[in-house]
């Protein structure tokens, strides 16, 4: 009996670049169905990467620093581009209070998929390299789960204050108007906060499915460079791509086959409101677009997650 406890206290206990995980043995049982162990599981990597983070202390600051400063620039930049102008595109409400916070909302949920996600999906075709997802696979845990999040990159988190910080200080202005004033409540922050939580999914489904293909493909170092191209037509108000021919493309494109501008746009729309009156039939409808899209693309990424991990064929065999 005490051979058989070893033996499963090794097997809960392997230590890769997936982190150490120690579960004790007597929870095995439960490990694929608690879903108080995800939560001891997520700790453990959160734990472990600020360790590595603090470990090097002068190199944390650093990227803290560089990135606030390309924040900074873009802000700076904007701020020049609305001495030209009044709105980002003719007639679409996008004022500088309001684009600000969409602005400031697209800094929150690309530090929070740089924070969490994209390290981790890049780090995926090594795992498939080196044969460190055998190790995921043997452990009692989802290995969706597992892969997505062992690496934490917490100096780009400095972007996330300072994008809380622009939408608090652009919605601010936006209510205290004297000519226009914004209505403004506690409704408006928990849907914030709902459809921030849908774009980050829609944007984290994406990104694993993408990075299941390193399976098929055996190697995928151009996901970062991709990845970048794909989240520059999140950036910016979907209502500039609704002129013309490719314009409308780009737009049917990105709303409804990757359903990438909704990630920000709906959050935004809901502080801002850019088209006023309030909620419109159209806000509406492309809420319900986005929980929409959140579902079905978080199945098919789940979907393509485990078709990939069909194919995978251990680095022993």
């Amino acid at each position: 009996m005490a051979n058989e406890k070893a033996t499963e206290s090794d097997f809960c206990k392997p230590t890769s670049k997936l982190g150490t995980i120690q579960i004790e043995p007597e929870g095995i049982r439960d490990l694929r169905t608690g879903p108080l162990v995800y939560w001891r599981v997520f700790r453990t990597f959160v734990r472990n990467s600020l360790v590595r983070a603090m470990g090097f202390r002068a190199n944390f600051w650093l990227e803290c620093v560089s990135s606030v400063c390309w924040t900074v620039m873009n802000l700076v930049f904007f701020k020049i581009v609305f001495t030209y102008t009044d709105s980002i595109g003719r007639d679409t409400g996008w004022g500088e209070n309001e684009f600000f916070v969409f602005l400031g909302t697209t800094w929150i949920i690309t530090s929070l998929i740089q924070t969490f996600v994209m390290p981790n999906a890049q780090e995926f075709s090594e795992l498939i390299r080196t044969g460190q997802l055998d190790f995921a696979l043997l452990k009692p845990i989802d290995t969706q789960f597992l892969i997505s999040f062992p690496q934490m990159v917490w100096s780009n988190l400095a972007n996330l204050f300072l994008g809380v910080f622009l939408v608090i200080y652009s919605v601010y202005l936006l209510t205290t108007n004297a000519e226009n004033p914004l209505p403004f409540g506690v409704g408006h922050v928990v849907l914030y906060v709902l459809f921030l939580g849908c774009g980050l999914a829609i944007l984290y489904s994406v990104m694993i499915a993408m990075a299941a293909t390193s399976i098929w493909l055996g190697r995928n170092q151009t996901l970062y460079t991709f990845w970048f191209y794909l989240t520059n037509f999140y950036r910016q108000p979907m209502e500039i791509y609704q002129q013309g021919f490719w314009g409308w493309a780009l737009w049917g494109l990105f709303t409804f086959v990757v359903p990438i501008l909704l990630v920000v746009n709906v959050p935004a729309r809901i502080l801002a409101e850019p088209l006023r009156p309030g909620w419109d039939e159209r806000t509406w409808a492309l809420a319900g677009l986005t929980v929409l899209a959140t579902c079905v693309t978080m199945a098919i990424a789940r979907f393509v997650f485990q078709a990939a991990l069909a194919s995978y064929r251990s680095a022993s065999s």
